[in-house]
This record gives C-alpha cells, structure tokens and sequence, in this order.
C-alpha cells in the first residue's frame, strides 16, 4: 500500500526531526488512514499465515509508534472531566450501523483499534490503539485490552481481565486470545502470552512469559522458551494451584508458590457452564 510505504521512511526519525520537516502537516494529515485501516482490520500487527502460524508484522508497530511523535498533546473533554493526550490518537466514535454494543458508564476506544460487528463492551473498559477485537466477543466490566492484544471471535473476558499491550521491541508478538477463549474475572495475561483456541482460564489467573503452567492431564511442564511466549495449548482448563516450596526454612514456615494448573480439556460439561449468553449481544 502506497500510503504504509509512505509513513514507513519516516518510522526512524525522532519527534523533533518529524517537528522540522516541511511536510509535517501533509504527514499527520495522512496518518488518520493508516489508523482507519487498523480501525477495518484491513492491516494487523499480528494475524495467521497461510499455514495457520501467527506472525507479528512490526512495520505496523512502527507506524504506530510515528503517531505518537507526529502528535503534540491537546486538552480535550469537558471541565469536569479533561484529558491531555496525543491528538494523533483521539478516542473512536461509533454508529448504531456497526453493531458494536457499547454501554454507557465509561467505555474507551482508542483509534487504530478494530472492533468487528457484535461485540459487546461493558464500562468501564478500554480497548488500545494496534487491539484487534473479534465478532461477538464480549469485554467485560473493568477489563483491558492493551495495545496491539489480538482477540478473537466468540471470546469473553469477565470482569476485571487484562490483556497486556506491547509496542516495544516492534518485534515482540502481543498478547493472543484465540476464538472461542473464556477467560475468568481477575485474570491477567501479559507478555505475549498466546491462549490456543476454546481454552478455558479460571477466575484469578496469572499467565507471564516466566510463569510455570503444569498439566496434570499429560503430566508435563509448559514453559516459555528463548523465542516463544508461554503457549496455553487450545481446549485447556486452567485454575490457580500451588507448589511448596523447597528448604528448612520454608517448610517450616508452610510456603508455598502460586502456579496455573491445567485440571483438564474441554468438554461438553465444560461448554455448558462457559456458554455465553446471546441475548446480550447486539
């Protein structure tokens, strides 16, 4: 695309060098498009290749990050209620014609986030610039979607869920939630921690790149490895568990390490209870 490959020879220029050129203007003039195309899911910051294999696309990174030094920072909002912020990445307003249901009390979209047709956003909530949210998907109350996340369809993300955001090192994949993933209150998933499809994560959960995640069903460790995030596999049922802890010291005192547990894989007893109410859905 002409205009990708226009912003990207000004990706590695500072904020006081982009300040200086003649075509500052002409540049940030042009850079809501590139946002408009995130906004459609026409490009991503990360999405499957033909072989099925997520893959992260930093050029996309990298125009964001130019958004942030194009911009200067505006007050924007009413007197009760003021924000400082970039004017390159001002909130996203939405139409009844796109179907996207987002109630009232406290929802955030920043521009350069994609939120298909049917999902459904709770207040208070806030979707970030490079996010990619799927049809149907529910965002609960209280929940973050970070920048650059990729959400798939049918995923519901109770209350109180964080997706960590990542846009440095450009080349550092996002969180990924894969279709059909529910994911309970109080979770937290960073680091490009990827949820494989129809995965199920109890209420409490802590997924991190160094976090350890034991399946009993298989008896095996997953780990992250020096190139790959912390891969839940898809269908798995995760809740948080403990492990003791080794030594004098902390067996007498009782300790104990929190750690994610894999009980089982999905199955039907599981659908039911994880099933997700249509009629709230726009």
């Amino acid at each position: 695309m002409q205009l990708i490959n226009r912003l990207l020879t000004y990706t590695q220029l500072s904020a006081e060098d982009l300040h200086r050129l003649p075509e500052h203007s002409e540049l940030k003039e042009a850079f809501p498009a590139f946002l408009s195309l995130l906004e459609a899911g026409t490009v991503r910051v990360a999405e499957k290749n033909s072989l099925g294999i997520w893959v992260v696309n930093p050029d996309m990174k990298k125009i964001i990050l130019l958004g942030f030094r194009l911009g200067q920072l505006v007050a924007t909002g009413a007197d009760s209620l003021s924000f400082v912020d970039k004017d390159t990445y001002p909130i996203r307003q939405f139409d009844a014609s796109e179907q996207i249901r987002l109630v009232p009390g406290g929802v955030s979209v920043r521009r350069g986030a994609h939120i298909a047709s049917s999902v459904t956003l709770m207040p208070p909530s806030f979707v970030n610039v490079g996010a990619f949210v799927g049809a149907g998907t529910m965002v609960d109350s209280h929940a973050l979607v970070g920048s650059c996340a990729q959400v798939g369809k049918n995923v519901h993300l109770s209350t109180g869920v964080h997706l960590g955001g990542v846009l440095e090192p450009v080349g550092e994949r996002p969180v990924i939630i894969e279709d059909e993933v529910f994911i309970g209150g109080n979770c937290g998933i960073y680091e490009g921690t990827f949820v494989g499809h129809r995965a199920v994560i109890g209420a409490g959960v802590m997924l991190t790149r160094s976090t350890k995640v034991y399946d009993l069903v298989h008896e095996q460790l997953i780990t992250s490895t020096a190139d790959e995030p912390l891969h839940i596999p898809p269908g798995a049922v995760i809740v948080p568990g403990a492990r003791e802890i080794k030594g004098a010291f902390a067996e007498e005192h009782g300790l104990s390490l929190y750690t994610p547990i894999i009980v089982r894989y999905r199955d039907a007893k599981t659908d039911a209870k994880t099933s997700l109410e249509q009629s709230l859905r726009p």
